[in-house]
């Protein structure tokens, strides 16, 4: 029983105890919030410095052999980049020719520069191209004027130089137009030139005022400018192609251009459908609270979070949900997405193909990662492809299929 004497050091220790809690409380929201304005500023602002998350084991560059640490993307099957020294070095891998305790060994297809056999780390891409010289056809540097200013490009005329089909390519987040020299082939075999466009921030074409990526909410002006471009060079058939948050563009491009009429279809690959959904699995995958990934959601696209991203405007997650807007859209597309993604699941993609059957070919991947369909299976990606293409040649431009 407690005597009068000890209940002032009883209700010291519930004071210090309360104290504590409150300083606990304290530290972890004030921890969450410093999580949520780092992930939510992350997501907007252009990286200034390249991933180097793949470990270099061992090179034999004599006998065309290189073992890298063994991850979900260094054992994928398929043809790939390396790049290494900060992007000062690159080489081509090929096929997997041994799995150990080491790591995975692959075939060494070739160096096109920097010093690998001193590289340390390095990142394994799906920029199999680095330039369309690389190909072996013609191609043009252009310059596109955009609301911005001049943004550079590439343009590779179709197999038929007097053709009036254009496709525009609209690479992605943290990406540059060498992404897209994939699709070239394909689609220069089917008739179509190709438009390998530069957009905000990227590196290549101007930056915004606020030097923060939009999520396809600010690009698809620069989108709508190659499109003006194209019509300028007398396209009557524009399909536009957008990888990873470039379909975000894409898709915000061929629902507001002014050049609707020439408009034929879109294609999208590894696309942004939904940024919530991408970003609640990113938040999932860092195995932050749920909590977390939900205040990162308002921070982006409320005008008081500004002040965290250091946006000029919060990015409207409404409009950039093309699930939510199946509705409105009536093109031809055609939508490839592994659901082995591992960046930007498949779960809205599949949403949109089911919504849409009428407008929507769906050619589901598995095994393949983001943007990795063409070199995991470059036959079935490029057929897929040009049997859309094909078909769409009998959709005339700027109706719904």
């Amino acid at each position: 029983m407690s005597t009068p004497e000890s209940l002032p050091s009883h209700g010291h220790a519930l004071v210090t105890v309360a104290v504590v809690l409150g300083a606990g409380i304290a530290l972890v929201a004030a921890s969450a919030a410093v999580v949520t304005a780092v992930f939510a500023r992350t997501v907007l602002t252009p990286p200034r410095r390249p991933a180097r998350d793949v470990r270099i084991v061992a090179t034999d560059i004599p006998g065309s052999r290189i073992t890298l640490g063994a991850t979900a993307d260094t054992l994928l099957p398929g043809r790939y980049s390396l790049f290494f020294a900060d992007n000062g070095g690159h080489a081509r891998l090929g096929e997997i020719l041994s799995v150990d305790q080491t790591g995975v060994t692959r075939a060494l297809i070739d160096v096109s520069y920097g010093d690998l056999a001193a590289a340390p780390l390095g990142r394994l891409s799906g920029w199999y191209f680095r330039h369309p010289r690389e190909l072996g056809h013609s191609y043009s540097d252009v310059s596109i004027e955009g609301p911005l200013g001049l943004s550079p490009a590439w343009l590779i005329p179709a197999e038929d130089a007097a053709s009036r089909n254009w496709i525009i390519q609209v690479h992605g987040r943290a990406a540059a137009r060498g992404e897209t020299i994939r699709g070239v082939e394909v689609s220069r075999a089917s008739g179509y030139h190709s438009l390998l466009i530069s957009y905000r921030n990227d590196g290549d074409a101007p930056e915004s005022p606020d030097q923060r990526f939009g999520l396809g909410d600010t690009e698809w002006e620069d989108v709508e400018a190659a499109i003006a471009f194209a019509v300028g060079l007398g396209a009557e058939r524009v399909v536009l192609m957008g990888w990873s948050m470039g379909g975000a563009a894409v898709l915000q491009a061929a629902t507001r251009t002014g050049h609707a009429s020439v408009i034929a279809g879109v294609i999208l690959e590894s696309p942004v459908i939904d940024w919530r959904e991408t970003l609640r699995f990113r938040a999932s995958e860092m195995r932050l609270p749920k909590i977390i990934g939900e205040a990162v959601l308002a921070t982006i696209s409320r005008r008081l979070g500004t002040a965290v991203t250091r946006s000029s405007r919060p990015v409207d997650l409404n409009r950039l949900d093309f699930v939510a807007r199946s509705g409105e859209l009536s093109l031809p597309i055609l939508l490839l997405h592994s659901d082995d993604d591992g960046f930007v699941p498949a779960t809205a993609s599949r949403l949109l193909a089911e919504a849409r059957p009428d407008i929507v070919t769906f050619v589901p991947f598995s095994v393949a990662r983001h943007t990795k369909l063409w070199n995991y299976d470059e036959a079935r990606w490029s057929g897929a492809i040009s049997d859309w293409l094909a078909a769409l040649k009998l959709t005339p431009p700027g109706t719904p299929a």
